[in-house]
């Protein structure tokens, strides 16, 4: 069977698959998988081109690792063929742990769980099928392999992660603020005592990529009609999670059926029925549930799923400082007298929070510039943007929910 193929991609156009490895893992059930989940959640419900999936995204990134990899050995960087495969299935596979609607339901299917363990998990399973051929992957993505720059490659503050979403955030969205130039930032890479630097000359496509970063946190990641919408959907499961062992039936499949009747931790994914059940949840099962508790009995759950489904949306507010507690409680009340609920219950439309935009920080793993003198300096010590010490705060906003006057 050929397996060096060629996928169209509207962004990048022709990303060509080398090794047969790649291929093995696409095909794989649990990387399929990734076509049922929306890259951004239900930020479709704002920017309705934003339709795109962790599939298309876990493509693109693995392309951008290909490009870097080609312009680092241009610079005598030496990377050997088994790096570049195992830096390409790291990234490539790097989403598969996401679950429904990526990020808006990261801890609420399982707790304390971050895709991130679960990709590691996925990988570890992947690679014991295949005879141990992602190892190598494995090491760069859980940073364990003794040449750092290739996991940082994966995942820092100037990844191959990143810039794809960036450009193809921007991209689906429409927000033309979020466009870099990012075929110029990874010429620009390079690396010293195995780590990844920046050249001098790339300091102000640096500056772009940040600044555009900034403003997509702000007009996509974190809009707030997005962040009401998922408040909707988490509480959605949250009343569903409350209800489901109680009299009130539910429909659901089995499944979803299976984490909302049960809690699970970082320490069950050894159980097979965890990963089992979780590789076979995406979008479309959560959206099918929800159409289905329109007709709950129970009248919380009723509502709250009809209101995701029409799209009538909590309303949010922002505020600069916490809000005031008296504030919330007389949101609460509005909200249980509307109803005619409880005051528990009208918890599940009050919804309090913070927003917070950091696009650069100097702790961890801060960017590096690589001086034509030969010196290494921080990006804060040399960019004319990223040098004032209140840098390293993020912004933050504080928001509460509640629902519309009528």
């Amino acid at each position: 069977m050929n397996k060096k193929k060629i996928i169209n991609d509207p962004i990048y156009g022709f990303v060509t698959i080398h090794h047969d490895i790649i291929f093995d893992c696409i095909e794989l059930p649990e990387f399929q998988r990734l076509r049922k989940i929306k890259q951004l959640g239900l930020t479709s419900l704002v920017y309705p081109g934003a339709q795109h999936t962790r599939f298309q995204h876990a493509i693109g990134a693995m392309h951008l690792m290909q490009i870097a990899i080609k312009s680092l050995r241009a610079k005598d960087i030496d990377i050997s063929k088994e790096e570049e495969v195992g830096a390409l299935l790291a990234i490539l596979l790097h989403d598969i742990g996401h679950g429904p609607f990526s990020h808006t339901l990261e801890h609420s299917i399982l707790d304390d769980v971050n895709h991130e363990n679960l990709s590691s998990y996925l990988m570890h399973q992947i690679n014991n099928k295949m005879n141990g051929q992602l190892s190598l992957a494995i090491q760069i993505f859980e940073d364990k392999y003794d040449r750092p720059f290739f996991h940082q490659l994966v995942s820092s503050q100037m990844d191959m992660d990143r810039l794809d979403y960036l450009r193809r955030d921007s991209f689906y969205t429409g927000v033309s603020e979020g466009t870099v130039g990012i075929e110029r930032i990874i010429q620009m890479l390079n690396v010293r005592d195995n780590q990844l630097i920046i050249d001098q000359k790339g300091i102000y496509s640096v500056e772009k990529f940040l600044m555009a970063r900034r403003f997509m946190y702000w007009q996509v990641y974190l809009h707030k009609t997005s962040i009401a919408a998922d408040e909707l959907l988490l509480n959605i499961l949250k009343r569903a999670k409350a209800i489901v062992n109680t009299p009130v039936s539910i429909k659901v499949s089995p499944y979803l059926q299976f984490f909302l009747e049960n809690s699970f931790t970082k320490h069950d994914l050894s159980n097979n029925n965890v990963i089992e059940n979780f590789c076979n949840l995406d979008d479309s099962e959560i959206y099918s549930a929800v159409k289905i508790w329109q007709n709950s009995n129970d009248k919380t759950l009723s509502v709250l799923c009809k209101m995701l489904t029409n799209r009538d949306l909590l309303k949010i507010e922002l505020f600069d400082s916490p809000i005031d507690i008296d504030f919330i409680n007389e949101k609460i009340d509005e909200t249980s007298n509307r109803l005619n609920v409880s005051d528990s219950e009208a918890r599940y439309f009050v919804c309090v929070g913070e927003l917070k935009n950091n696009a650069y920080t100097r702790t961890g793993d801060s960017l590096k510039i690589g001086m034509k003198n030969g010196e290494l300096k921080e990006l804060s010590e040399t960019s004319e943007i990223y040098n004032l010490t209140n840098d390293q705060k993020p912004q933050v906003k504080y928001y509460i929910t509640s629902l519309k006057l009528v």
